[in-house]
């Protein structure tokens, strides 16, 4: 008897032994599809996360022999990958957007004009009408008499009496009314370099073009603090809902930026921003001064140029005239020379330099100015923001100079309905070039432009892969050789995406020691037909080792 006891006390201390010897971790989960966008891209089965970091990855045997939870997970073999980044988007943008009238997918000027007054009855004491989705391609080549574009002729009878402000699709065109033109007096002869007042004859149509547009907008009530709050509230909310953990904001001022690391760390805001300085010499001046800034939410390390503007409002430069308007090429947003003086500027910082380029005049010019500064391969990371059209020429530019080239995938679709009316049969073959340009590097990254395009990553991943839309239109696929693979469309949107923010030390794959941010999806988008990914859903995102959406509540 004696002898039994003490065999079961030497079993009770090897149990006690073996438990004590696993690590206590926060959560443990087991029982998955684990694509972890690692060096070797591994698929794996289960991981363990502690104090917001992933710790261990491995089979779920290992991981639950080497550690101990009171939060065990199985996940019933569903797929989890790395949160997913959008490394070009507009999240102040979106929040702002959330807030207006919506005119995405208008098929008519007269359904702009139905959906504005449904707007104003619900906002009866705006000062402003104040709406953005316009996209004249969509509508009756009648609705757009002047050039391509509309006038504000409806807007006029519909809206006498209040300013009504309606951005592009784009956000490189405006259309208002003409009590916003009186407002901010504007003229048949009021010019502004790198910008286009549209006139017909001598008068206003309504319709601004890029630097134009912001002669409008000085006039505009700008919101206060409070209220863009409630944007950037509404638009994590959004983007959570979609398994984003890190969105870009391509482009803020001072006062923004500070507002969005506020409410970081008043913990009002989760959703992690790699933030884009807007060009400005005050802002050159504050943050050249100061150098790049990071928390744990935030990174502010870049500065945002635009080269030129969209190929949708005629404003891209292109090195030859536009096939569907011969009398113009576009035109750059700032001077050559100018352009040259701030890349300097922040050559000879710790910054990174992010530049909006869409036509291939723009793409070439920004091309050089980059290659006279960073002369060969290097790890300044530099990256043109779009890279829509590049002449054949100047892809291995990307290459020679370590040049990131930034895309949104599902631009190729929207655009393929028109873009060779605009760019010609020759010339659209080198555009959307995706595959061409991941060559270069053996990376690339996409975004989404958001709210030009729709906030789902999803959406993109489909368009990378298939060149379709929605509708899965075209067969085949739009210009399929510059289609990507499955795994490269994961990594432009995870660790390929990190690495363009100069974060992937901390996250972009789930590997130890790496800060926890995940998404858990209902179906694998590894495996799905092309014509199922659209519709895939989300059912968990993390961040931190913080459950942040949960489908099923």
């Amino acid at each position: 008897m004696r002898r039994t006891s003490i065999c079961l006390c030497l079993v009770a201390i090897i149990l006690l032994a073996a438990c004590s010897s696993r690590r206590s971790v926060d959560f443990i989960f087991t029982n998955a599809t684990v694509y972890t966008a690692d060096s070797a891209f591994t698929v794996t089965q289960a991981f363990a996360v502690d104090k917001g970091n992933f710790v261990a990855t491995g089979t779920s045997e290992s991981i639950l022999n080497d550690y101990r939870s009171d939060s065990i997970i199985d996940l019933h073999g569903q797929p989890v990958y790395p949160g997913f980044y959008d490394p070009h988007a507009h999240f102040l943008g979106l929040g702002q957007m959330l807030s207006q009238a919506d005119l995405v997918g208008a098929t008519s000027y007269q359904e702009i004009v139905t959906r504005l007054k449904d707007y104003h009855a619900k906002h009866p004491d705006a000062l402003w009408i104040i709406g953005r989705g316009w996209d004249q391609n969509d509508w009756p080549a009648s609705d757009s008499p002047v050039r391509g574009f509309p006038t504000n002729k409806l807007l006029n009878d519909a809206f006498p009496n209040i300013p009504v402000a309606l951005t592009r699709i784009d956000g490189h065109a405006l259309l208002v009314n003409d009590k916003a033109l009186k407002l901010a007096r504007v003229t048949g002869s009021t010019a502004m370099p790198g910008g286009e007042v549209v006139l017909a004859g001598s008068q206003p149509t309504g319709v601004l073009v890029d630097n134009a547009m912001q002669v409008i907008r000085r006039v505009i009530p700008q919101p206060d603090e409070a209220a863009k709050t409630g944007m950037l509230q509404a638009a994590e909310k959004v983007c959570l809902e979609l398994g984003l953990t890190t969105v870009s904001d391509a482009g803020l001022n001072r006062t923004d930026i500070e507002l969005v690391d506020k409410l970081h760390h008043e913990k009002k805001l989760n959703i992690r921003d790699y933030a884009m300085i807007s060009l400005g010499e005050a802002n050159l001046d504050y943050y050249l001064k100061r150098g790049p800034y990071q928390t744990d939410r935030l990174t502010v390390k870049s500065f945002k140029l635009y080269a030129d503007g969209a190929l949708g409002s005629r404003g891209a430069c292109l090195r030859k005239p536009y096939s569907d308007r011969p009398e113009t090429s576009g035109f750059l947003l700032l001077s050559p020379s100018e352009l040259d003086r701030v890349t300097k500027l922040i050559a000879n910082s710790g910054f990174q330099a992010n530049t909006h380029c869409i036509g291939d005049s723009a793409n070439h010019l920004m091309l050089s100015i980059y290659g006279t500064y960073l002369k060969t391969k290097n790890d300044r990371r530099w990256r043109i923001e779009h890279a829509q059209v590049v002449s054949p020429e100047d892809v291995q530019l990307f290459g020679r100079y370590s040049i990131i080239p930034s895309v949104q995938p599902t631009h190729a679709t929207s655009d393929m309905y028109w873009a060779g009316e605009r760019l010609g049969a020759v010339r659209v073959k080198s555009a959307y070039a995706f595959r061409d340009l991941m060559k270069q590097n053996g990376y690339i990254t996409f975004g989404s432009d958001f709210p030009v395009e729709y906030v789902n990553p999803l959406f993109g991943f489909h368009a990378a892969v298939a060149r379709q839309d929605a509708k899965n239109f075209p067969k085949g696929g739009y210009q399929p050789e510059n289609a990507v693979s499955r795994k490269e469309a994961l990594l432009a949107m995870t660790r390929w995406a990190a690495y363009a923010c100069f974060e992937d030390s901390l996250r972009g794959s789930i590997a130890p020691g790496k800060q926890a941010d995940f998404v858990i999806l209902d179906k694998d988008i590894m495996k799905a037909p092309n014509e199922q990914l659209r519709g895939v859903k989300v059912r968990q995102t993390w961040i931190g080792g913080e459950r942040l959406f949960n489908a099923t509540n």
